[in-house]
């Protein structure tokens, strides 16, 4: 039995996912709580999202806002900062930002903001202005790491602010460039100390990753393996789910293999392992956001935790349990369909049981 399985870097129903159950196959795979990189989402997206998890779903879900969308409003970097805050007047945000009061009154809730090479280029200016805004509000700002070029204009346009490479071992499988000396790049650039970051799990496998997503060199897995081991980095995440259309590089099931696996190869402790998916984002979190819920509430099995459990079986690497605030969500790597509306909106500033935007009625009837 560990602390509930934290996956920072989890694409889930990105706005337009109808097709398949990404949330809910998460939730069988021992995930309690999946905060979703919608690079390319506007505004509305919290709004969106949120209304789906006022109606119910089984897991925590947090939102990241693509950078893209946030600097095309008329707002000052000012205003955004003041806006991310929860300090900037509605009358200010209605007038410069968006016309509908229900995206400014949510759009907030929010754990950061996405860069995305593959989306979006931005000028050297507005990244600036995103780590204005991303620093002095205390957000999140996550890169789209793969092209080492692009990750080191990224991290050298911080000045010392802090910035996350998303998913850093995408680098190491060779889709621009040779694939040791990018893992290697990105390594370094993890060293310095404003840059944090993450690793799939699926390609620190011995498959080396999906088949439909990238897969790792072995020689180049050594790189990562040692990252981790000297605690270079210290956050794992699934980047999943391989069958939606919004995906990723590989799938949430591999997440408690890897972290087991790793133990296994003296890579890491297997508590060191499981803190990879469980205290240690929640520790990064807090110190980005400034916000101490996060390792008071999350994390751990300790006093004041949340009721967010997972009970793995380390036979067949699977999650035998998933309890998610208390209600049994998962078991036997499936999900329970009763326990939607376990769920929770993650915000920075907290756990929200609702944003309120699921309550709106798409028609209603006035009887005589």
């Amino acid at each position: 039995m560990v602390p509930g399985l934290i996956d920072m870097h989890l694409h889930l129903r990105d706005l337009f996912e109808t097709t398949s159950d990404p949330i809910f196959e998460s939730v069988g795979h021992g995930v309690t709580m999946g905060l979703s990189p919608g690079a390319a989402n506007t505004l509305p997206a919290p709004s969106l999202l949120g209304a789906e998890v006022d109606r119910g779903v089984p897991m925590n879900i947090g939102l990241y806002l693509g950078a893209a969308g946030v600097l095309a409003t008329m707002a000052t970097t000012e205003q955004l900062i003041s806006y991310f805050k929860g300090e900037l007047d509605e009358e200010i945000g209605l007038d410069r930002m968006v016309r509908n009061s229900i995206v400014f009154q949510t759009a907030n809730l929010i754990i950061g903001l996405k860069d995305h090479m593959g989306h979006f280029i931005l000028s050297d200016e507005d990244f600036e202005r995103c780590y204005e805004i991303s620093s002095k509000a205390q957000l999140v700002f996550m890169s789209h790491t793969q092209d080492p070029d692009h990750a080191e204009r990224v991290v050298g346009l911080s000045k010392g602010r802090p910035i996350h490479l998303g998913h850093a071992n995408a680098a190491g499988c060779g889709t621009h460039g040779d694939a040791k000396e990018s893992m290697e790049r990105i390594v370094a650039l993890l060293k310095q100390p404003q840059v944090t970051g993450e690793l799939v799990t699926a390609m620190l496998r011995p498959g080396r990753g999906s088949w439909e997503g990238l897969l790792m060199p072995k020689e180049v897995q050594e790189v990562a393996y040692e990252a981790l081991s000297e605690g270079v980095v210290d956050v794992l995440v699934s980047d999943g789910q391989g069958d939606a259309t919004m995906k990723g590089f590989a799938d949430s099931r591999e997440n408690i293999p890897c972290l087991l696996e790793l133990a296994e190869m003296e890579i890491l402790s297997l508590p060191d392992s499981i803190a990879t998916m469980t205290c240690n984002p929640a520790r990064l979190i807090g110190e980005l956001t400034g916000e101490d819920w996060w390792t008071k509430e999350l994390g751990h099995l300790g006093a004041g935790a949340r009721a967010n459990v997972t009970v793995i079986d380390p036979l067949d690497k699977l999650a035998t349990v998933t309890i998610v605030n208390g209600v049994v969500a998962g078991f036997e790597d499936r999900n329970i369909a009763e326990a939607n509306g376990a769920g929770m909106w993650v915000s920075k500033f907290g756990l929200l049981e609702r944003t309120g935007v699921g309550d709106f009625a798409i028609w209603a009837y006035h009887g005589a």
